[in-house]
């Protein structure tokens, strides 16, 4: 299925920025077992996108996996703060916004997910957490400076045209960083994780 992502012309999309928050990440990510799943839905609406991210974190918090939701959005960070309180009924996602001065309270490691102090799911703007986590759900357009931290990687694509487009920019992005993503379509299967 990798050929959806794959088939594209239009993989020139940069992925490094004058800004350090979006700096291209660490290529030592392609070094380790990183794993990079593109799950590509078929519905533009912007809802969909982030509720299979809720619903992938609360596969994270469920399994004490930590998972960090990583977005370049500050308005759809709110979105989503509010959607993993509610996403479904009798199901939520306790979870962490992360800004400068809460970056390096919460120890994300593998081990924190049951430490009391540590929030398993950490919801991101743009801000690296000081330490690493599980699953990354990335929600933004280009790669996360932070990629190094993270153990497996899910990247949601869905049918809106530019996104589409920044997902093939990234698919490429990893290949070239020497990871083999691989790609799940749920487009005929609007419930395929729960």
């Amino acid at each position: 299925m990798a050929q959806v992502m794959a088939g594209s012309d239009d993989t020139s999309a940069s992925v490094a920025s004058s800004d350090a928050r979006s700096s291209p990440p660490d290529s030592s990510a392609a070094s380790g077992a990183l794993q990079v799943e593109f799950y590509v839905i078929g519905s533009a609406a912007p809802s969909a996108r982030l509720t299979l991210a809720c619903r992938l974190a609360e596969q994270a918090y469920l399994s004490d996996r930590t998972a960090l939701l990583w977005l370049d959005d500050p308005q759809e960070q709110q979105t989503l703060d509010e959607l993993l309180w509610t996403f479904l009924d009798g199901s939520f996602v306790p979870h962490e916004v992360l800004t400068e001065a809460t970056r390096t309270l919460a120890p994300m490691a593998a081990s924190a997910a049951t430490a009391d102090s540590a929030a398993p799911v950490v919801l991101s703007a743009g801000i690296a957490p000081a330490h690493g986590f599980d699953l990354l759900i990335n929600l933004a357009p280009q790669l996360p400076p932070c990629l190094g931290q993270a153990r497996r990687v899910a990247e949601i694509v869905d049918g809106d045209e530019s996104r589409r487009r920044a997902a093939r920019a990234r698919f490429k992005a990893y290949r070239e960083l020497g990871v083999q993503p691989a790609t799940q379509n749920l487009r005929d299967d609007p419930q395929p994780l729960r």
